[in-house]
């Protein structure tokens, strides 16, 4: 297990230990909108800090085992090709762009409700694996088929698009996976860019 990889999954079970010994935790930490203080009466609301905070959260305890193995399986390939300050970088990025898409869909829907886990980040891993393994076979767990990489990820988005703009699975940021996909292409993108430039 490469460095950073062990160090996100330690810190997120470290931290869901602590969130269940003192739930109170959730109310600062997490991803408020932009609104909850005005519509909680200043009980709760949005700080800076949770743009990174929320992704060390988790719903549950199945919540974090999920995140946690798909950080397992994909973070640890990626941070060996890419190295670990890059690849600290390239997840904390996906982390914000998935955060920064879970506020604008809150506030543009008027939700009121927190936001946790590191799924963004995790999406974002998840697209930086298909592009470097693009013919590594996954399977999606409803369809035991192996498919090739770059084809899971495609499939997975169309699934997360479809359900956040239908609403057919409630409880679930699926904006902010794709928030964190999308932050993680730009920073490909990014490195493509200076790699050429140089």
């Amino acid at each position: 297990m490469p460095p950073v990889t062990t160090f996100l999954i330690v810190a997120n079970v470290a931290v869901f230990l602590a969130q269940m010994a003192a739930p109170g935790l959730v109310g600062p930490f997490a991803l408020w909108p932009l609104a909850a203080a005005a519509a909680t009466g200043g009980q709760v609301g949005w700080e800076p800090w949770q743009l990174v905070t929320y992704a060390f959260l988790h719903g549950g305890f199945l919540h974090l085992a999920l995140n946690m193995y798909a950080l397992y399986l994909f973070g640890g390939s990626l941070e060996q090709v890419v190295g670990p300050r890059r690849y600290l970088v390239f997840y904390l990025v996906s982390v914000l762009a998935a955060g920064l898409t879970q506020l604008l869909v809150t506030a543009a829907s008027g939700s009121i409700y927190p936001t946790v886990g590191a799924s963004g980040g995790v999406f974002g891993v998840l697209l930086a694996y298909a592009v470097y393994f693009p013919r590594n076979k996954l399977m999606l767990i409803f369809l035991p088929i192996p498919i090739p990489a770059r084809v899971f990820v495609l499939i997975y988005a169309a699934i997360e698009l479809f359900l956040g703009v239908t609403g057919t699975q409630t409880g679930v940021a699926h904006f902010a996976h794709l928030g964190g996909l999308v932050g993680g292409a730009l920073m490909l993108a990014f490195w493509r860019r200076s790699r050429f430039l140089r």
